[in-house]
C-alpha cells in the first residue's frame, strides 16, 4: 500500500517574508493525523524572501537537516560555524544538549527555496555538532544518492539516527526504482517537478509513504528532485 499525502494538504503560514507549507504539524499547525513518520518529525518547505531570514533561536535533542533547492542559505551558530550552503549540499546539526543558530536568505535580491527536515535522535544529550557536505549533479542525476546515514558512507553527512536519506535529480522521462527492507520504512517526497511512483501521479509537495510496499517505481514526467528517507 502506497499512502499518499498531497502537497495542498499540508499546513503552513505566510508571514510575508516567509512562506511556509508543512507536510507534519509544526509551530500553529497542529494535525494530529500527521505528527511524523517514524523518526522523521519535521518536513518544511520554506520560501524565504530576499535579505530575510530567521534570527537567532535555540533547538536540543533534535537532528536539523537543511537542503536548497533554490537560493542560498546563510547559516551561523553558537559552535562557531558560519556558512552559505548552496543547491546540491546538506547541512546537518545535530542540537543536542542544545545550541542557538540563525538562517538567512544569503541573498539581497534573489529569493531563497530549502526543506528543513527534522529527526529525532536516537538519544538525548548528544553534543552538539555541525557537518555540511556537497554532492554533485553527476551524482544526483537519475540515480538515488546517499547524503545522510549513520555511518556517513559513500561521502554521506553522518545522522544520528537508524536513517538513509537519498536523493535525485531525474530528467523527464527517466525511470528509478528503490527496494524496501522487509523491515524498513519508507518517506519519498517530491521537491520538484513530477513523477508517477507506482501508477500514482505525484506533483511538487506531494509525498508517499509505505511500510508495505517491496519496490518503489518511479517515473519523471518532467524534470524532478526526490527525497527519499528509509527509516527504522
Amino acid at each position: 500500500m502506497l499512502t499518499i499525502r498531497r502537497s495542498d494538504e499540508r499546513g503552513g503560514a505566510y508571514h510575508g517574508w516567509l512562506d511556509t507549507k508543512h507536510t507534519f504539524s509544526f509551530a500553529g499547525y497542529r494535525d494530529p493525523e500527521h505528527m511524523g513518520f517514524r523518526s522523521l518529525r519535521v518536513l518544511n518547505e520554506d520560501r524565504v524572501a530576499a535579505g530575510a531570514g530567521f534570527p537567532t533561536h535555540g533547538h536540543r535533542d533534535m537532528e536539523i537537516l537543511s537542503w536548497v533547492l533554490e537560493g542560498a542559505l546563510e547559516h551561523e551558530d553558537s559552535m562557531g560555524n558560519g556558512s552559505v550552503v548552496a543547491p546540491g549540499e546538506l547541512q546537518r546539526m545535530t542540537a543536542g544538549t542544545g545550541v542557538r543558530h540563525s538562517e538567512y536568505n544569503a541573498s539581497a535580491v534573489d529569493p531563497l527555496r530549502f526543506l528543513q527536515i527534522w529527526v529525532l535522535p536516537t538519544r538525548r544529550g548528544l553534543e552538539p555538532s555541525y557537518e555540511q557536505q556537497g554532492f554533485d549533479d553527476a551524482s544526483l542525476r537519475n540515480q538515488w544518492c546517499l547524503i545522510a546515514s549513520p555511518d556517513g558512507a559513500e561521502g554521506s553527512v553522518t545522522i544520528h539516527q537508524d536513517l538513509r536519506l537519498y536523493a535525485t535529480r531525474l530528467d523527464a522521462g527517466a525511470a528509478l526504482s528503490y527496494t524496501r527492507a522487509a523491515d524498513r520504512h519508507v518517506w519519498l517526497h517530491v521537491a520538484r517537478g513530477a513523477v508517477v511512483v507506482n501508477g500514482e501521479a505525484m506533483a511538487a509537495g506531494d509525498a508517499a509513504s509505505t511500510s508495505e510496499l517491496a519496490e518503489l517505481i518511479l517515473s519523471a514526467s518532467e524534470d524532478a528532485e526526490i527525497l527519499l528517507f528509509d527509516l527504522a
